[in-house]
């Protein structure tokens, strides 16, 4: 089994007093997901965060407080005659404030960036464990 750490974040801003979060759709799929991805060799994990929430959404980012960890386990083949290996990732999330950017400039992982209300964004989130998140967000971002 092979481990792989990940980073990203849960972008939002208030908008005519509502919290509005981001969600992104990667290229080619049908899920609605957190931006998130992996750390670059010498890269912190809340640098990672940021980095990849900036190219994946097109904003620009404030790394803020930790949000939580997700961890699932998948099959990888490298090729088609290769057998498949277990591979054990986790992904830490942090809130990120959205300070500007646009989300036109997202980059070509990604298909589709959109802002949703928050109650909207858990409706649409294709993972429960982001569902969770979000709601976790949601609290904090009340007080």
């Amino acid at each position: 089994m092979r481990r792989e750490v990940s980073a990203g974040g849960l972008i939002w801003r208030r908008r005519e007093g509502q919290v509005e979060v981001v969600l992104v759709r990667p290229a080619g799929k049908q899920t609605w997901v957190l931006p998130k991805g992996h750390l670059e060799p010498g890269e912190g994990v809340i640098e990672a965060a940021a980095r990849e929430a900036t190219e994946e959404s097109g904003l620009e980012v404030v790394a803020g407080e930790p949000l939580g960890e997700v961890s699932y386990v998948y099959s990888w083949r490298d090729g088609p005659a290769d057998s498949s290996i277990k591979i054990f990732k986790r992904v830490h999330f942090y809130l990120m404030k959205c300070i500007g950017g646009d989300p036109s400039a997202h980059d070509g992982e990604i298909d589709e960036v959109a802002w949703l209300g928050i109650d909207q964004a858990i409706d649409r989130a294709s993972h429960k464990s982001e569902r969770d998140l979000i709601v976790k967000a949601r609290t904090m971002l009340a007080s």
